[in-house]
């Protein structure tokens, strides 16, 4: 029964698209729209997107589904899958995990439904979609927070910051290192970067006034280190 329901709606014995009829051509393009809709309404849960990505990923098993049910049954089917998965390189913009990740997922479907596999696409779509909710809700792959701070400190010229603040950073920090040395104000001030790591957060006042007299109240700026985005 579960054999039968996983099977093809196509005529396999054909070799060409003229053995497909307009019926199941029509069924197999109705469940590629529904599925990608659902692909794209999963890509949109908690992720920032454009309408244009979305109506892409919306659109593209029907897409992918048309090609291979021209093909379907020809040596040629082959070739025109590695095509259609080499296309995903000529994207204008890099795209994150997230966003390959879907393409992919929509073209998977495409050729499940270009095969007559109108079963197999459906759950399929449904186990990806709902292990793509639950990762998302879940604390899986989250960073954890390890308290690093991106510290720049401004001090005058006549200052030597080698180790001006060692000190300071003993008391506060279990870790510290200058990342970056940079005058300003035609010379007058330099303006110093670090990579510090509190012990205690509640703390960081106290080590931001400390640093604030040493440095003759010039400016201190103290925040989370900038995240990198992930890109393919």
């Amino acid at each position: 029964m579960l054999d039968s329901a996983f099977s093809t709606i196509l005529d396999v014995t054909g070799s060409t698209a003229a053995a497909v009829s307009m019926s199941d051509f029509l069924l197999c393009s109705l469940i590629s729209l529904v599925l990608g809709s659902i692909i794209a309404l999963v890509y949109m849960f908690r992720q920032d997107h454009s309408k244009n990505f979305v109506v892409t990923l919306a659109l593209l098993p029907l897409i992918v589904q048309a090609v291979i049910t021209l093909v379907n049954g020809n040596l040629g089917a082959g070739i025109a899958v590695m095509g259609v998965f080499n296309l995903v390189r000529f994207r204008s913009i890099p795209g994150s995990a997230k966003d390959i990740g879907s393409v992919f997922f929509a073209m998977a479907v495409g050729l499940a439904t270009g095969m007559g596999y109108l079963t197999m696409a459906v759950v399929f779509t449904a186990i990806v979609s709902a292990a793509n909710i639950a990762y998302s809700l879940s604390p899986f792959g989250k960073q954890k927070e390890i308290g690093e701070k991106s510290l720049k400190v401004t001090i005058p010229e006549d200052l030597d910051y080698c180790d001006i603040f060692d000190d300071i950073f003993a008391r506060y920090t279990s870790s510290s290192e200058l990342m970056q040395v940079k005058t300003t104000n035609m010379g007058s001030l330099y303006q110093l970067e670090y990579h510090i790591r509190l012990k205690d957060s509640k703390t960081e006042k106290r080590f931001i006034d400390e640093i604030r007299c040493r440095n003759g109240n010039l400016s201190i700026v103290c925040g989370r280190m900038v995240a990198v985005r992930e890109v393919l």
